[in-house]
């Protein structure tokens, strides 16, 4: 019997468990550190383009104080701009799908997640004004004449027909981003849809090199221009194929066992070399590829036991084709890994009494925080929302007896009156009341929170109308 496959076995849980992370205070400093430099570059790159597009006459144009082009420079003026704002937000974009550590353990992924939606939708927005209004103004301000000038610009102009191509991958991109359309595919799909991205940001660089004007007037901007894009190509050459095969050659996973939990779940099992060099803290996720059938395609699963540098331990539930086909694993295969990610880990923490609250399969990186966080008897509760069986029981019960844990099943569907609650819990007990009933220090916690989407959110309002600041609230969420 493997090592990996031993430490399943509730007695065994005290023997491997690793050495509980302390609280780390400084690191939640220096993560919010990170996060104001992040946004005052981001601000700053839009403060400064807008600067060099009014000293070179924007605002002239504009306005049309002296100037004789009338409403065409306007456009035209205006176009350049909403241009010049539309590319610094497509870096952006893609320097956030890069997963550059220093920003995923700054923001987490939940929060990368929600600028990602924001940072993409404008420079989407400001692209599509950016290329009406150019056409618009070269077409001297006459409706009637702009489609004939858009042709013009795309077939006559250098590297526009680049433009136009990568102008329609990102079409493709943020319509199949959109909420209706998300629900209607596959993660596997909509994941493949999206590294059109990159694609769509890559073809739109001649145009901007060759004929945009606010590119190339002065030094300065041109240095500007090429460092950002030389950062944003860099950090995806780096992040996302340099390191995780660096990783995966490095460490060379493997799986040792597969076995089923209940409820349509089963625990993967890996071992591999050097693991104590893996810098993963309990509650973070990989993406991983077994290698075999559809791995072409990365998975994001949690760790659900905290990392011991000997092995490694996902719990997958067959919620996909992608996990579906991971309960087919057999011992022995390859596994690349890209990761680790997300901040639901103790470096997020800042407070000496947690809570954990987790949903479904959403329990396995709350299962592996409960083993890998440092906290004494009663500083520590796991509430556990489940629908017909609980993962991990024998597990809890053994951390509950040896570390203290306080563990509170909700068991039961969730209620059909909009609660967070599962059926187990009386109609008619409000989440904020049920909740400082169990828990009645809860607005003195961090509390670290993996479930659905809409789920995760209800929680997160019925955390802040009991007091807890958004800043000890550390979320994780799924749902397709």
């Amino acid at each position: 019997m493997s090592t990996a496959l031993d430490r399943s076995h509730p007695a065994a849980a005290s023997a491997r468990r690793p050495t509980p992370l302390p609280v780390h205070p400084s690191r939640a400093g220096s993560d919010a550190t990170v996060r104001g430099i992040a946004r005052a570059l981001l601000g700053g790159s839009l403060l400064l383009v807008t600067w060099w597009w009014a000293a070179g006459g924007g605002i002239t144009d504009l306005t049309g104080i002296g100037n004789l082009g009338g409403p065409a420079a306007a456009l035209t003026s205006l176009g350049r701009v909403t241009g010049l704002w539309a590319s610094v937000l497509l870096l952006a974009q893609v320097v956030l799908m890069a997963r550059v550590p220093i920003l995923e353990r700054a923001f987490g992924q939940d929060r990368l997640t929600q600028h990602h939606r924001v940072v993409g939708f404008s420079s989407f927005t400001l692209m599509l004004a950016h290329i009406v209004l150019i056409t618009w103004g070269y077409a001297g301000a006459s409706l009637v004449a702009i489609p004939r000038q858009l042709w013009t610009l795309t077939f006559d102009y250098p590297g526009m027909l680049l433009a136009f191509a990568g102008t329609a991958a990102l079409v493709m991109v943020v319509v199949t981003s959109l909420r209706a359309a998300r629900k209607r595919l596959r993660y596997e799909s909509w994941h493949l849809l999206h590294l059109y991205a990159y694609l769509g940001v890559g073809l739109a660089l001649p145009h901007q090199l060759w004929t945009g004007q606010q590119f190339l007037t002065s030094t300065a901007s041109t240095i500007f221009w090429w460092s950002a894009w030389a950062l944003a190509a860099g950090s995806i050459l780096v992040w996302r194929v340099g390191l995780p095969l660096a990783r995966s050659l490095r460490h060379r996973l493997r799986v040792t066992s597969v076995v089923p939990e209940g409820d349509g779940s089963v625990s993967v099992y890996l071992t591999g070399h050097h693991l104590d060099a893996l810098r993963v803290e309990p509650g973070q996720f990989f993406l991983w590829r077994f290698l075999g059938r559809g791995w072409t395609r990365a998975h994001p699963y949690s760790l659900s036991a905290a990392p011991d540098g000997r092995s490694l331990r996902v719990t997958v539930k067959a919620l996909g084709d992608g996990s579906a086909a991971v309960h087919g694993i057999r011992p022995g295969t390859r596994v690349l890994v890209e990761g680790p990610y997300g901040r639901l880990a103790p470096r997020a923490r800042t407070r000496r009494k947690v809570a954990l609250i987790g949903a479904g399969v959403g329990i396995t990186p709350l299962r592996a925080l409960a083993e890998g966080l440092h906290y004494h008897p009663g500083e520590a509760v796991l509430l556990h929302r489940y629908n017909d069986e609980p993962l991990f029981a024998p597990e809890f019960e053994v951390l509950a007896r040896e570390r203290g844990l306080r563990v509170l099943p909700l068991p039961g569907r969730r209620r059909a009156d909009g609660s967070w609650l599962g059926r187990g819990v009386p109609a008619g007990t409000s989440d904020l009341g049920a909740l400082r009933w169990w828990v009645p220090d809860i607005a003195e916690r961090d509390v670290f929170l993996c479930g659905p989407e809409r789920w995760a959110a209800m929680v997160t309002d019925t955390l802040s109308a009991a007091g807890v600041p958004a800043s000890a609230i550390h979320v994780e969420s799924f749902g397709w």
